[in-house]
């Protein structure tokens, strides 16, 4: 029986016949379902916090600086607050404050984090893959609200440390770190569009701080504003970080809280909606 041996076809030159090309992976947000975009977040996410693991450096800020902000706080400012000797009872005034202040610290350093990446080339393999561009944003949020967790926790830890005492309830406590968490996450999305916009990181750092100091200082994390001038009680009535300062206050210390809890959320929805989209267009467009 004869056999025919089957050989490739050929072009008319002679040439192996070229294969057809293939159809690109789709990159856009838009055709990636939400299964595969949480799957996304979380591979990413993970990488992120392994880089923390290899640099635990990187944990530095989290991990002292509520220690030495409480520290300096109180015993600074405490007694000539809430008088010599009563600096416990400031612990109570001020503890809540700085909850809202590590959210601020912390949510600078992802702008730094961002504009670092795109320096290296990270990001731009990012945007190769066929990944949504908004769930490389989303992953550097979950992990810095996880180092956002580990500052809160040191923070409350020296306060009860210090003489914190929580008159509500353990649930007011949760509440109050749960709305920092929320408000610092919706911050990060400004942080995120400055590290995409500036062109270094020490220039992120220098327009966090002036955004910063500002918010900080003129709220009432640190001291009541009833002895504010008029014009900075009227910037500090809508400073959002008062707010948030205010809410927290409420939650463990007791008192009205509505108000202060509502705006807190108002502001958060309202950064995090404006941001968020400009964040994630800077990012497909930067170059």
């Amino acid at each position: 029986m004869s056999t025919t041996a089957v050989t490739p076809s050929k072009s008319p030159a002679g040439a192996p016949r070229k294969a057809s090309p293939r159809t690109a992976a789709p990159t856009g947000s838009s055709r990636i379902g939400l299964r595969a975009n949480l799957r996304h977040i979380g591979a990413l996410a993970r990488r992120n916090a392994l880089q923390i693991k290899q640099d635990p450096e990187s944990m530095f800020d989290a991990v002292f600086m509520p220690v030495i902000f409480i520290l300096l706080f109180v015993y600074v400012f405490g007694g000539a607050i809430a008088g010599k000797g009563n600096q416990a009872e400031y612990v109570n005034y001020v503890a809540p404050g700085l909850m809202a202040m590590m959210g601020m610290n912390i949510a600078m350093g992802v702008g730094t984090g961002i504009n670092d990446d795109f320096k290296k080339g990270v990001m731009d393999r990012f945007r190769t893959m066929p990944i949504a561009r908004s769930s490389v944003l989303i992953a550097k949020i979950v992990v810095e609200v996880g180092r956002m967790m580990v500052a809160t926790a040191i923070l409350l830890g020296m306060a009860f440390l210090l003489g914190l005492t929580i008159h509500t309830s353990v649930f007011g406590l949760l509440a109050a770190i749960g709305l920092s968490l929320v408000f610092g996450a919706s911050l990060m999305w400004i942080f995120i569009l400055l590290g995409l916009t500036m062109k270094t990181a020490q220039a992120v750092q220098g327009m966090a701080m002036i955004v910063l100091m500002p918010l900080q200082f003129g709220s009432s994390i640190f001291a009541p504003p009833t002895t504010m001038p008029g014009w900075l009680q009227t910037f500090t009535d809508y400073n959002p970080l008062s707010n948030l300062a205010d809410a927290s206050r409420a939650l463990i210390n007791g008192g009205a809280l509505a108000h202060s809890v509502w705006m807190t959320l108002g502001w958060s929805v309202l950064i995090t909606v404006l941001a968020a989209p400009f964040a994630v267009s800077k990012f497909r467009k930067k170059t």
